[in-house]
């Protein structure tokens, strides 16, 4: 149940005043009247905290925000959960603006590859697992490795992203030959061993010479690139696969030096070599878009004959924080919406993936400053704009690749709530009625 929000204070009528004056947009709701209008209540007074803070007017918004902290729980449900976690971001943003009042300026700035991929996430796992407890190394790079393989497990936000790329680039390379694929964050590597099985089934046609698969991988640690390295290779040979593996060490803060690195390769070297371009959530991580201008010329440069992509279908990289806040609030409400109605109640996995995972990302979008934000999504009618600016011609999504992400949908996530759309060529996986992922293909 929820507290009373009546509070003796002017701040209050203040608030009353501050959303009628600008009232936030319509909340997806999937609840039942009485938590529709508590929820809708929440939002609503978390929408006039945010306001608050804007003007600067602390007083008013820590009041709001101590009712917020009273009226939410970690172990409430889905909209309790989600506002407890808003209430702690904005809390820290006042923090800041406090000790930096001049910190942040907004106005100024197939079944078979279902299987491969679940078995080889399994063995990443168990060897994530072992190596963290013979070394005793549990630091945050580690801990966030452990929560992408349980995002990928018990949500279809990456692996639709994945199998949906994969099958794009099967589609775009149908003849055998030489395949060389440049991930831009190959991470643990999950996306690949289906579609590593997919190219071994092909050589088995004997009139046809083997195809062969080069992947250059890009990460900020080279010790997790050498590793996932390995995994693939081992895999690559259990399935008899002529493959190569090479690494690129990307630093995190200097993404215009990985343009240079990307010039200096020398990827069409293997003659009559295919390439392809990995972007499964990487643009994202773009201050601007002339740094994404940038990086596609660079990228246009290597001729590829497939260029995959993948993004969150929600605008949180907005200049304007009341947007922005706006945009993260419905977004990530549907998120917790998803996980509430697909996973068990007491999920402990649920409640980390909650907390450690996207709990860190709304702390990004809310109250990190402007220059050392990460979340930097835009929607996918911005990013298509940018493609075809920069020569690139979209691939419509195949009707297999569809089938193939419907079918992923109903085997491992069972629930009314998921569903798939194809829009503008492109595919888009969404929670009732809101879009959350999409994914493109672009040559």
């Amino acid at each position: 149940m929820l507290a009373s929000f009546k509070s003796s204070s002017s701040s209050s009528e203040d608030a009353t005043t501050a959303t009628e004056n600008n009232p936030p947009p319509p909340l997806y709701h999937g609840l039942s009247s009485a938590a529709t209008s508590a929820a809708h209540h929440l939002r609503r007074l978390l929408f006039t905290a945010a306001d608050f803070i804007s003007q600067s007017n602390v007083s008013a918004a820590q009041n709001v925000l101590s009712i917020l902290s009273t009226n939410s729980s970690l172990y409430g449900d889905s909209t309790e959960r989600l506002v407890h976690l808003f209430t702690k971001a904005l809390s820290v943003r006042i923090n800041r603006q406090q000790q930096d009042p001049t910190a942040e300026n907004d106005a100024t700035w197939t079944t078979n590859e279902m299987t491969s991929s679940t078995v080889f996430t399994s063995s990443v796992c168990k060897e994530q697992f072992l190596f963290r407890t013979k070394n005793h190394n549990n630091n945050n790079s580690d801990l966030e490795s452990c929560y992408y393989l349980w995002l990928n497990q018990l949500t279809p936000f990456i692996r639709f992203g994945h199998l949906t790329a994969n099958q794009a680039i099967l589609d775009a390379t149908e003849t055998n030959g030489a395949l060389h694929i440049l991930d831009l964050d190959i991470s643990q590597g999950l996306q690949w061993p289906p579609l590593m099985q997919a190219l071994a089934e092909r050589s088995s046609n004997p009139s046809s010479p083997p195809p062969s698969l080069r992947i250059t991988g890009c990460g900020p640690d080279i010790t997790r690139l050498n590793q996932t390295g390995d995994r693939l290779t081992r895999f690559a040979d259990s399935l008899g696969l002529l493959f190569q593996y090479h690494t690129l060490v990307i630093v995190e803060e200097d993404l215009a030096g990985l343009l240079l690195q990307i010039r200096l390769l020398a990827l069409p070297a293997v003659q009559g070599e295919t390439i392809a371009v990995n972007c499964v959530h990487f643009l994202h991580r773009f201050f601007n878009e002339d740094m994404i201008g940038h990086f596609l010329s660079v990228i246009k440069s290597l001729n590829p004959r497939i260029v995959t992509m993948a993004e969150r279908e929600a605008n949180l990289g907005d200049h304007s924080f009341l947007n922005r806040f706006s945009e993260a609030l419905d977004h990530y409400m549907a998120i917790f919406d998803s996980l509430e109605g697909t996973l068990p109640p007491n999920s402990r996995e649920r409640l980390t993936l909650e907390q450690r995972w996207f709990g860190k990302e709304i702390m990004d979008v809310v109250a990190a400053d402007a220059a050392e934000r990460k979340q930097r999504h835009r929607r996918f009618e911005v990013l298509e704009e940018i493609m075809k600016r920069h020569g690139f011609v979209n691939v419509p999504i195949g009707s297999f690749a569809f089938s193939q992400a419907k079918l992923l949908l109903r085997l491992h996530y069972p629930s009314e709530g998921y569903n798939l759309q194809s829009l503008n060529d492109s595919l888009f996986l969404g929670w009732k009625n809101r879009l959350l992922f999409s994914i493109s293909s672009w040559k």
